[in-house]
């Protein structure tokens, strides 16, 4: 029996400033972002899912998903309030994986392998990778939630992983997975290639 308890935080909370507007309304192939990344949680590989966000609408989908939904009322504090605030509501799990709102191309199978690939080593940090180069979602033990409630304004978990590179397990997987939408130009380019894709 497995006893280690792995949580999840869904960060939807940023005013996605580039983009322009709220980018997880936006459509690929007739879903949003925020609902392809809600799709893209494995809720078996985790004992608990929040989603931490400023949107009501983002809050009633993750009730949809029976995942908790997180109030941000300072999204302008940066990224480190949104860690904080879903960090302290898994504060009694062994590890944490932060998922970001932005990877529509993200497969739930890949965050699985993820969580399983971290319970082999549950005391290094393990991320997805493509190439040997670090990508989203990353799991992040409790021995590093200190340095992770540490953080200010939009510093985020780079901030720690750079500091324990030597802890750092990474995953294989394919690069269009890993590929984030931050403009409505790097979304319209998914699209065009949409059809390319799984």
């Amino acid at each position: 029996m497995n006893t280690l308890k792995l949580g999840c935080v869904v960060m939807a909370a940023g005013n996605a400033r580039r983009f322009g507007e709220n980018k997880l309304a936006a459509q690929l192939e007739g879903r949003s972002l925020i609902r392809r990344t809600l799709e893209a949680v494995p809720a078996g590989e985790f004992d608990n899912v929040v989603v931490v966000t400023q949107y009501p609408e983002v809050m009633r989908l993750a009730g949809e998903f029976h995942f908790a939904a997180i109030h941000n009322e300072h999204p302008d504090w940066g990224i480190s309030h949104t860690i904080s605030l879903g960090l302290t509501a898994l504060r009694d799990c062994d590890a944490v994986c932060f998922l970001v709102s932005d990877q529509p191309l993200l497969r739930q199978e890949s965050v699985a392998a993820l969580a399983r690939f971290w319970r082999a080593q549950p005391d290094r940090l393990a991320a997805l990778a493509h190439g040997g180069v670090r990508g989203n979602p990353c799991i992040f033990p409790a021995r590093f939630f200190p340095e992770l409630l540490q953080l200010e304004e939009d510093h985020g978990g780079n901030t720690v992983i750079r500091r324990h590179e030597t802890d750092l397990r990474l995953l294989e997987t394919a690069e269009e997975e890993l590929t984030d939408v931050d403009t409505v130009a790097a979304m319209e380019e998914l699209k065009a290639g949409a059809h390319l894709r799984v």
